[in-house]
């Protein structure tokens, strides 16, 4: 019997029903169609029969398991057509994602350099608008191929239809209780490319920008770098972070980032101290001005501090040793032990800023 745990970054969860690894598009598409989109209903009810998984980091199953047919998706690839000066590249879904961007930066391309080290699948990028160290999916995503499970046929959608958000997307949107209406199949980008003149896409993140000896202030030619230094950075720095995957580093047995970033309305940020971070966001739908909140911040002046939840599980489990938003599995945690540690964090968030943070991963049989 396939167990979540098994396949899972955070390794908690129980087994599926039935569990079906599709290593061609022609054989996730057969199970796909056997599979239709259930209604609405049912769907919010965690009443889908499938559940579809790429590399198992942004999500965190029940320890009871899920009932249904597991369809991981494990069909790999990547081809690019070159210009003098751009590239498409196209990336089959089950392909590794840190895999995928040291193959754009081995050939030339940037605009994906400082997504490196993030675990999962090409296929599930997309999804969560996927980003990290200023840089996200959207700005360089030109279009993915996907199944529209309440159309049953093949749909191309392009970025901007995609509507994509701060961790955000149609894709998740339509996404119920682990219920998708679209499973990507193949993702395109359009990058840069010049050969071995190619530099980085601008740096836009201040801490990375300084250890590439950049000025964060500079205009955005005067922020690129070897596109390898820039990999080689953002892996040491996540590595630093326990956010680069490592069998003998508990701190990265986790769901990645359990909380997303808070966006508020300024007002409502007016009471934080006044050296909480905060970011411009954009305007609400009644044009107030948003900005955007530090969740590992918060969490950690809520005190909760590194390996914080430790007494409340045994041991078993806690906010990571490294940094503040991550909830860790130390080694035989459960998925229910994961969650008595994200919720204390979140009540303490809430009792002292009154800021509701909410979960990045996909919950499939448990709730917050």
């Amino acid at each position: 019997m396939t167990e979540f745990a098994e396949n899972t970054t955070a390794r908690v969860g129980g087994s599926a029903g039935e569990w079906i690894i599709a290593r061609t598009e022609e054989e996730a598409l057969a199970v796909l169609q056997q599979h239709p989109l259930p209604t609405q209903e049912q769907r919010a009810a965690g009443q889908d029969s499938l559940l579809v998984l790429g590399g198992g980091s942004n999500l965190l199953v029940s320890d009871a398991g899920f009932g249904g047919t597991v369809l991981q998706l494990a069909f790999t690839g990547i081809s690019a057509e070159l210009s003098p000066d751009t590239a498409v590249v196209t990336v089959a879904a089950g392909a590794n994602w840190d895999r995928t961007v040291a193959w754009t930066v081995d050939h030339g391309c940037s605009g994906l350099e400082a997504l490196s080290g993030i675990p999962g699948s090409a296929g599930a990028t997309p999804v969560q608008n996927v980003g990290a160290y200023g840089a996200d999916v959207s700005q360089t995503l030109l279009d993915i191929r996907a199944w529209d499970r309440a159309a049953g046929e093949l749909i191309t959608l392009e970025a901007e239809q995609l509507e994509f958000g701060y961790r955000n997307s149609l894709l998740k949107r339509t996404t119920l209780s682990g219920s998708p209406r679209y499973v990507v199949l193949s993702v395109r980008f359009a990058l840069e490319h010049r050969g071995e003149e190619t530099l980085s896409a601008p740096v836009r993140y201040g801490e990375l920008a300084r250890s590439l000896g950049l000025e964060a202030n500079a205009a955005e030619d005067e922020r690129r770098a070897p596109l390898q230094d820039v990999r080689a950075k953002v892996l040491a720095l996540r590595a630093g972070k326990g956010m680069v995957l490592d069998d003998a580093d508990p701190d990265t047995y986790s769901t990645g980032s359990f909380f997303t970033n808070p966006i508020v309305p300024a007002s409502a940020a007016a009471g934080l101290p006044e050296g909480a971070p905060r970011f411009p966001a954009g305007q609400g739908e009644s044009g107030e001005e948003l900005v955007k909140l530090s969740a590992a911040w918060l969490i950690d002046q809520s005190g909760c501090a590194k390996g914080f939840g430790a007494e409340l599980t045994g041991g078993r489990a806690s906010l990571s040793t490294k940094h503040t938003l991550a909830v860790t599995n130390r080694g035989t945690a459960s998925a229910e032990d994961l969650l008595t540690v994200a919720r204390a964090a979140r009540d303490a968030v809430k009792e002292r800023f009154g800021v509701e943070l909410r979960p990045e991963p996909v919950l499939l049989g448990c709730t917050l």
